[in-house]
């Protein structure tokens, strides 16, 4: 079963609308400026609260939700959607302490500190703390300069955040008003904690258990890149397919505390699953010193790029970088007929390509297309412009498109796809970033 982005988007929407709903029927109507600005304090509160549950469920690894709308996509509505709970929780805070000040007869810096005083806006205050420190550090501009596991282990505050929240809410006038706000405010939260303690925590743990996963072998495939073969028992069960993705967990010295998401490339066969790994962070590097014995804790599969997305008997597949990874798994796996399969594979020198045998002997094996495209992306010839993909791939509109890369020429590929006839429906991507 999975779950298609138009319903996930519609089942939070009418969320919100339930929290408005539970706000409407309590607010009482007055032209009062304390009264209007009170109203708005609760509302934002409200609004804030139910976003902050819905981040924490967008990343619970639900596996209905994450196949049917893609870990990209629910990371792009994570962001998006993060940076609206932060407005709403400023504007809940001022809100709160104009009214406060209002009614009470003081000025902003005394109805503060007095406020401070209550231990559930001291909680509401330390939450919203964190909260504006992950979400500093998912900024653009600083997110570049911070290693990949820092962010992730700052990320881990959004826990403590919600927490110091839910304890604010519960002592609010707004879940307080009647039993049933208070059962059905408690219940959301229950139910999501159960999805991420459950996903997050307990299926890593019983896979690991039950399929023994271990490393077999590591072989290097190029500059910075290594391929991680790791085997176990009744791998089938898991149901990966090529062009999904789990989060991977080495248990040995440097690796075990951070779980990180590497796409199979190659398919699921022999009780063996294979990943790709390029050194781009001191995580990834430390993977290249893996050992064979190695015991893996494993969360998946994930990931909407696969077969199933296909509307076409012929199939583009695009890869940039290490991109190739999920594509090199699809160029094998895809059923398709001679000359109803091609490949394209981006990198900025001939150094950089990695899987070429293998890539040259599927594509001789099932007569499909191979085409590396090498340059600097700063050079003035594109080969992912709309006129060099027609002349690579004269019949491009019949196609369906498979498309693996950095964000920046994931991006350019799309436009240029569009441009070249391609409807947007028919291009299925997902990008590689946190």
């Amino acid at each position: 079963m999975k779950t298609a982005p138009q319903r996930l988007r519609a089942g939070l929407a009418a969320g919100a609308a339930v929290v408005v709903l539970l706000w409407a029927v309590q607010v009482q109507p007055s032209a009062r400026p304390d009264d209007v600005i009170g109203a708005a304090a609760h509302l934002t509160g409200l609004l804030a609260g139910y976003g902050i549950l819905v981040m924490l469920f967008l990343m619970a690894r639900v596996p209905a939700v994450e196949h049917g709308v893609g870990a990209d996509r629910l990371a792009r509505w994570h962001a998006f959607g993060g940076r609206r709970v932060l407005v709403l929780c400023a504007a809940h805070g001022l809100f709160a302490l104009v009214v406060y000040a209002l009614r009470s007869g003081t000025d902003l810096f005394s109805a503060h500190a007095e406020l401070l005083r209550y231990p559930a806006v001291a909680a509401a205050y330390a939450g919203a703390a964190l909260l504006a420190c992950v979400g500093l550090v998912s900024a653009r501009a600083v997110r570049r300069r911070v290693p990949h596991e820092a962010w992730r282990a700052i990320h881990l505050l959004t826990y403590l955040a919600a927490a110091l929240g839910f304890v604010h809410q519960l002592a609010g006038p707004d879940v307080r008003v009647t039993s049933f706000t208070t059962w059905f405010w408690a219940l959301l939260h229950t139910v999501v904690g159960v999805l991420l303690a459950w996903y997050r925590g307990f299926v890593p743990v019983r896979q690991a258990m039950r399929h023994g996963l271990r490393v077999a072998a590591v072989e290097r495939e190029g500059p910075d890149v290594v391929s991680v073969t790791i085997e176990g028992g009744r791998l089938g069960e898991l149901r990966a397919e090529s062009g999904q993705f789990f989060r991977w967990r080495f248990l040995r010295g440097g690796l075990w505390h951070t779980a990180l998401p590497f796409s199979l490339s190659a398919p699921v066969r022999d009780d063996r699953l294979r990943i790709t790994v390029k050194a781009l962070g001191a995580h990834s590097r430390r993977v290249r010193g893996l050992r064979p014995g190695t015991r893996v804790l494993a969360t998946g599969p994930f990931g909407a790029l696969t077969w199933r997305r296909r509307t076409r008997p012929k199939v583009l597949l695009i890869a940039g970088g290490i991109g190739i990874t999920p594509m090199r798994a699809l160029f094998e796996a895809l059923p398709a007929g001679p000359g109803d399969l091609t490949l394209l594979y981006r990198a900025g020198d001939a150094g950089q390509l990695v899987l070429r045998d293998e890539l040259e002997a599927i594509a001789a094996e099932r007569r499909a297309g191979l085409h590396y495209l090498v340059g600097r992306s700063d050079e003035a010839y594109d080969p992912l412009a709309p006129q060099a993909l027609r002349a690579l791939v004269p019949d491009l509109s019949d196609h369906d498109v498979y498309l693996c890369g950095p964000p920046g020429m994931a991006d350019a590929t799309t436009a240029s796809l569009i441009r070249a006839g391609v409807p947007s429906g028919r291009i299925h991507s997902e990008c590689f970033t946190y």
